[in-house]
Order: C-alpha cells, then structure tokens, then sequence
C-alpha cells in the first residue's frame, strides 16, 4: 500500500482514539485538525500523527506552540508535515 493512499474509515477511526489526550489544549489542536484533514489524512500522514502520540502531553503542546521544535527521530517528512497542518489550525487556543 502506497504512504499517499488516504487511510479507510475503520483506520481513521483507530487514529482518532488513539489521539486522545489527557490536556485539554492538546484536544483542541487534535480535534481542530480531524474536523479538517480527517477526509483527506492519506498513510503517511497518519503514520506522522502515531509517532507525535507517542510524546507525553506537555511534549507534544511544546512542539504544538512552536516552544520546540521536532528532534533526533521526528525530524521526518511525515511527521513535519502533520505538525504543520496541526500548527495551522493553531487559532486561538
């Protein structure tokens, strides 16, 4: 399967749950980028947003603020592109 086929329903509602988080902000940039790029998330940007799940809260709000910037093994194309797209809906947190 190709990294830019989009991800099907049951995957997408996999990710979903797994993004759950236990800071409210974190939430809010999470749910914000769903309500957008949910119909349009191919696998490797999934694959992106599983490897920012696995940070803890306040690392993941850190990268999510611009506080710091992705390092060592998230310096990855998938990764920055999905941190983009949850930067971009960043308004007003």
């Amino acid at each position: 399967m190709s990294g830019n086929n989009l991800i099907d329903e049951r995957a997408l509602s996999k990710l979903r749950w797994r993004c759950r988080r236990g800071l409210l902000e974190n939430d809010l940039f999470i749910e914000r980028f769903f309500d957008k790029h949910a119909a349009s998330l191919t696998e490797n940007q999934a694959q992106g947003l599983r490897e920012l799940m696995d940070l803890s809260d306040n690392d993941l709000l850190d990268l999510l603020l611009r506080r710091k910037e992705p390092e060592g093994e998230l310096q990855r194309a998938d990764v920055l592109e999905v941190l983009a797209l949850l930067r971009t809906n960043a308004t007003a947190v």
